[in-house]
């Protein structure tokens, strides 16, 4: 099982290598292209000069944080919200799990406390949560005991509806289409 998004073969590689990276991929995918998002924690990392740790992130002066974020090219559409996010997960992640986020997932006894675990994090509601555990299920191997009813229909194999299912260029496409049809039933629900 591997990652494999449309970003830079780099970026790929610390997704797969680092679960903060992952999990700070995980957290700026709202409002942004998923690519963008997910190239993030690279970016970050060629800013800082080096691959930071939950802990230093955690500690890092706000308003210092918020300006790497804020350089162009910004990290995120709302680089001082998501900055701060960042930091409050990254506090959580030190606080909770001695600054391993592999923890969340890797200690839980099954999929619904990983779910939960991952839906106490801050900006993670349900449907956020259970992608992310999907994503871990299916790209990782991260596979307690109900992981893939835990994660609803995230979880189930076969399905084009979310980042856990991108795995080339068809399996992309057939997502942001999943994407663009759950938009329009939504709009047309509001008509």
């Amino acid at each position: 099982m591997t990652l494999s998004l449309p970003i830079e073969a780099q970026a790929n590689e610390l997704l797969e290598r680092s679960p903060l990276a992952l999990l700070v991929g995980m957290v700026l995918d709202q409002q942004v292209p998923l690519e963008r998002a997910f190239s993030a924690p690279y970016d970050l990392t060629r800013r800082l000069g080096h691959e930071p740790d939950a802990r230093e992130l955690a500690e890092f002066d706000p308003a210092e944080l918020v300006a790497v974020f804020a350089q162009r090219p910004a990290l995120h559409r709302f680089p001082k919200a998501m900055a701060a996010r960042v930091q409050q997960v990254c506090r959580v992640v030190v606080e909770r799990y001695g600054g391993d986020p592999a923890r969340i997932w890797t200690e839980a006894p099954d999929g619904a406390t990983a779910l939960a675990r991952i839906g106490d994090l801050p900006g993670f509601g349900r449907q956020k949560a259970q992608i992310f555990l999907a994503l871990l299920g299916k790209r990782f191997g991260v596979t307690p005991s109900g992981w893939r009813e835990a994660a609803g229909q995230y979880g189930a194999a076969g399905v084009y509806v979310s980042v856990a299912d991108i795995v080339d260029e068809d399996s992309l496409i057939r997502v942001r289409e999943h994407k663009q049809q759950m938009k329009a039933a939504a709009r047309a629900a509001k008509a």
